[in-house]
């Protein structure tokens, strides 16, 4: 019996050695103190191009052992402190100087914009020639049949129409573009003809 209570005495005292050791159940845990961390650098020292050359004489830095983590978690600072050296800033490009603008500039003259003619052999230039000439004088013909008349709108507005094709036509002519100027040759007449039917 000595020898069973020996070992609930040494029981005992195991589990008194044991909960000793481990403290109470409200343990109080310290978390670290607070890291002092430098402010995040702006955006715009972050995005700044480098415009000068880095140290090519220098070592490359060189890793402390990494120390024990603790059991608590230490918050870390959220971006690492960035150097950025100190660089000039860079010239600003010199513009010419623009000249003065008038207040009452004229415009530029427009050109006339380049006649393009087709290319016609002598015997089709020649034809072109012939009608153009006979459309015209027939145009004119009729015109001064309808001259002296009373005339209403829509009469005076084919009046004005072969007028303005007959012009065009003689310019045409005029130029060497004897295609644009029969065109415009049977168009004045084909009106003037319509305005003679309509008196």
């Amino acid at each position: 019996m000595v020898n069973r209570l020996t070992q609930n005495a040494f029981a005992l005292a195991l589990c008194s050695a044991f909960l000793f050791a481990a403290g109470c159940a409200k343990k109080n845990v310290q978390a670290n103190p607070p890291v002092a961390s430098p402010p995040a650098p702006s955006l715009s020292e972050v995005e700044r191009p480098m415009t000068v050359a880095p140290d090519t004489d220098a070592s490359p830095p060189t890793e402390a052992a990494p120390a024990v983590a603790p059991a608590v978690a230490a918050e870390e600072p959220a971006n690492p402190p960035i150097s950025i050296p100190a660089t000039k800033a860079a010239p600003n490009p010199k513009k010419p100087p623009e000249p003065p603008v008038e207040a009452a500039a004229e415009p530029p003259a427009r050109r006339p914009a380049p006649v393009i003619s087709p290319q016609l052999s002598p015997t089709d230039q020649a034809s072109y020639e012939r009608k153009t000439g006979e459309d015209l004088s027939v145009a004119e013909k009729n015109l001064q049949g309808a001259q002296g008349k009373q005339l209403n709108a829509a009469q005076q507005d084919i009046v004005d129409k072969v007028r303005s094709f007959l012009s065009q036509a003689r310019d045409a002519s005029k130029t060497g573009d004897w295609a644009r100027a029969q065109n415009l040759a049977q168009k004045a007449r084909a009106l003037s003809v319509e305005l003679v039917n309509s008196l």
